[in-house]
């Protein structure tokens, strides 16, 4: 538990590095419209990050 508790930290610390150095993000409304179309005939292809 503590070695996953620890991964996602480390991940989520290279994130926020990444977001600070180019500013490429999605919203969270971006991400919820893609994840309410998972398991549909409608299913989304994940979105691309923007600035």
């Amino acid at each position: 538990r503590e070695e996953a508790r620890e991964s996602f930290k480390q991940e989520a610390l290279a994130s926020w590095a990444a977001y600070q150095e180019t500013g490429r993000h999605l919203t969270g409304q971006e991400v919820r419209i893609w994840l309410n179309t998972w398991g549909t005939d409608d299913e989304k292809a994940v979105p691309e990050c923007h600035e």
